[in-house]
């Protein structure tokens, strides 16, 4: 197998094709971003989107809120520096970093995260869960919509594979490099039930493109 590459490095490398690569190739995500803007509640003002990337979710969520201020965050710059020249006239704060560790403030209306959650470990993402539920506001709602398996044989090879892959080449735990580790549904709605949030249900699946929503 190749070697693994460091997460940005491996975005950055697929910059000029991506967006097409997520709206035709991969299953269910053309119909992910549409329904995630029609969720975003309407009276909505406030969004912080993790791993925001190109922003294909933002590009449907603008066309619904036009005025709604974005706090984004992402680890690929090239992909930030796309995002800005699609909506140049849009309030949007982009956070080039790493989310886990960037403050991004709080009393947020919405929180979203589209196909980026299923890099990362399950302790990872709890830890992560915390924070994002502490920076929405009372009434405020997350929406996930990731890559997840149905059956935790699948769930388990797949964070095996990738125990094995970062032993032979020598990577830490705490470096972010890019390999597919998805939970089953009912995993993630676990961790995120761990985390805090009274309210979590999926809302919508096609092949492994899953969507869940979760509430204080």
């Amino acid at each position: 197998m190749d070697k693994l590459e460091q997460m940005s490095d491996f975005f950055t490398a697929r910059i000029s094709d991506y967006d097409e690569h997520m709206i035709r190739f991969v299953e269910g995500c053309r119909e992910g971003y549409i329904l995630m803007a029609d969720l975003v509640p309407e009276k909505a003002k406030t969004l912080l989107d993790l791993g925001c990337g190109t922003g294909l979710e933002l590009d449907e969520i603008f066309k619904r809120i036009p005025d709604i201020e974005v706090t984004g965050i992402d680890l690929t710059k090239e992909m930030l520096e796309k995002l800005r020249e699609k909506h140049p006239d849009k309030k949007m704060n982009l956070i080039c970093g790493d989310y886990f560790k960037a403050p991004f403030g709080c009393g947020y209306d919405c929180a979203v995260s589209f196909q980026t959650m299923h890099h990362f470990s399950k302790d990872k993402k709890t830890e992560l869960y915390k924070k994002i539920y502490s920076a929405l506001s009372q009434e405020g709602m997350y929406i996930e919509c990731d890559y997840m398996v149905l059956t935790q044989a699948e769930e388990d090879h797949w964070f095996k594979e990738n125990d094995r892959i970062r032993k032979e080449q020598g990577i830490g735990d705490g470096e972010f490099y890019h390999y597919d580790t998805p939970c089953t549904v009912d995993n993630q709605i676990a961790l995120l039930k761990k985390a805090g949030f009274e309210i979590v249900e999926k809302v919508f699946r096609q092949e492994n493109t899953t969507m869940i929503i979760a509430r204080k």
